[in-house]
C-alpha cells in the first residue's frame, strides 16, 4: 500500500524525523498531524509490538517524544506526542503520618470490639487485631508499589487511610499510578500484585485466628453480628474445626485476629471485583481490551444491583463502581497483548474473585 501523508505540503523537519525513526518498525499508510506537538501514523507494525516500543523509546527520547500503540481496527496506530511522562512525586512523610494515623486508628477500633475484661487484655486484643489488619493491608500496597517499581511505572507512596468510625478503623489504602503502565501485560501484573501479595498473610494469619477462636452455642435471644462465609473462608474453618460452622446452634467466636483476617479477606474480594478502576477491573482490562473490560463492568453493576436485594451495602458498591467506571486507563502501549502465562494468571485472579465473594458480607441478628 502506497504512503499518504495527510498534512500539507510537505513534510516539516520534525515529522520526517518521526517517519525516519519508525521507518524500519512500521509500515506507514498516512500520517496526521493532529495538532501542534502531536503526530498520528497509520499502518502497520513489521516487528514484535512489545520489543518495537520499547526500541522506539529509546529511539525518540532525546528528542522528548512519548510514543503510544494503539489499535485502528484491522490496523496499529502510533502516536507521538511532545514531551515526556510524568514522574512520581515523593511524599514520604505524608505516606507515614497517615499511616501511623491508620495505626492509631486501627488500634482504636480493635479496644471498642475487644471483650476483654482488664485494660491488659483490651490493648491484647487490640495489638491482635490492628497488626494482623495492617499486616494484610501493607502487604497488598507493597505488592502494587514494588512491582510497578520493578516495571519503572511512576507511581506514588501508599498513601493509608484512617476511619475509626468505619467497621475496620480504615478505609484501606490508595497509591496513584502516576502515569499510565508501559503495557497490558505488565498492568495485569501490577493489578494482580496487591490481592496476591495481601493473601499470603490474610490466609495464614485468618487460619491462625480461627485456632485461637472458641465454638460455643449461639445466644438463644439474637442481638448479634455474623459475618458471612465466602468459599475460602468456609474451607479454613472446616481445616480449623473439622466440620461446616454455624452448624448444630453452634458457630465460632472470631478472636481479634481471626476477625481481623476474615476482613482482610473481604477487602481482597472487593478489590478483585471484575469492574471499574480496582484490582479485578484492572485484570479485566488487561485481558478483555478497553470494550471487554467495559462491557463486564455494566454487568457487574446490574448483578451488584441484584445482590443488593440480599444485602444493601451492594447498591452502594454498584454506585462507587458507576462512578470510577467513568475514569478510564490505558496503557502506552495497547496492542501487545497478555500471554499464555499471564492469560493463566487473570484466570487464576479471577478464581480467588470467585472463592473469596462474600454475597451477604453481614447480617444482624435478631
Amino acid at each position: 500500500m502506497s504512503t499518504n501523508y495527510t498534512y500539507a505540503p510537505t513534510l516539516s523537519p520534525e515529522v520526517d524525523l518521526l517517519r525516519r525513526l519508525l521507518s524500519d518498525l512500521f509500515q506507514v499508510y498516512d500520517v496526521t498531524v493532529v495538532r501542534e506537538g502531536e503526530v498520528r501514523f497509520r499502518g502497520r507494525l513489521w516487528a514484535d509490538s512489545e520489543w518495537a516500543y520499547d526500541e522506539l523509546v529509546r529511539r525518540v527520547r532525546p528528542y522528548h517524544y512519548v510514543p503510544f500503540f494503539r489499535r485502528d481496527g484491522e490496523e496499529h496506530l502510533v502516536i507521538f506526542v511532545h514531551g515526556e511522562l510524568p514522574r512520581a512525586k515523593a511524599r514520604p512523610i505524608l505516606a507515614m503520618l497517615l499511616f501511623l494515623a491508620t495505626v492509631v486508628s486501627v488500634f482504636f477500633t480493635g479496644i471498642l470490639q475487644s471483650d476483654g475484661q482488664t485494660w491488659l487484655e483490651v490493648a491484647v486484643d487490640a495489638g491482635f487485631f490492628a497488626g494482623t489488619l495492617l499486616a494484610i493491608l501493607v502487604a497488598h500496597e507493597m505488592g502494587h508499589y514494588i512491582v510497578s517499581q520493578y516495571y519503572r511505572t511512576p507511581v506514588s507512596l501508599p498513601y493509608f487511610i484512617p476511619a475509626p468510625i468505619f467497621l475496620f478503623g480504615t478505609m484501606g489504602a490508595v497509591i496513584r499510578m502516576v502515569a499510565p503502565p508501559k503495557n497490558r501485560r505488565q498492568w495485569l501484573h501490577i493489578a494482580a500484585a496487591g490481592p496476591l501479595a495481601g493473601l499470603l498473610f490474610a490466609i495464614p494469619l485468618t487460619f491462625i485466628g480461627l485456632l485461637l477462636s472458641p465454638v460455643q452455642p449461639l445466644p438463644s435471644g439474637g442481638g448479634y453480628i455474623m459475618e458471612g462465609n465466602s468459599i475460602l473462608y468456609m474451607a479454613l474453618k472446616v481445616m480449623a474445626f473439622g466440620r461446616m460452622l454455624p452448624s448444630g446452634g453452634e458457630d465460632v467466636f472470631l478472636h481479634p485476629m481471626a476477625w481481623a483476617g476474615w476482613g482482610g479477606l473481604l477487602v481482597t474480594a472487593l478489590n478483585l471485583i471484575p469492574a471499574a478502576q480496582l484490582d479485578g477491573g484492572h485484570v479485566v482490562r488487561a485481558l478483555l481490551g478497553h470494550q471487554g473490560g467495559r462491557w463486564l463492568t455494566y454487568g457487574i453493576i446490574l448483578a451488584l444491583l441484584g445482590l443488593g436485594t440480599l444485602w444493601d451495602g451492594w447498591f452502594i458498591w454498584a454506585l462507587i463502581i458507576f462512578i470510577f467506571s467513568r475514569a478510564e486507563v490505558e496503557p502506552l502501549d495497547d496492542i501487545t497483548e497478555p500471554r499464555g502465562a499471564d492469560r493463566v494468571l487473570a484466570a487464576f485472579m479471577l478464581l480467588l474473585f470467585i472463592i473469596l465473594f462474600t454475597p451477604i458480607p453481614l447480617k444482624l441478628v435478631e
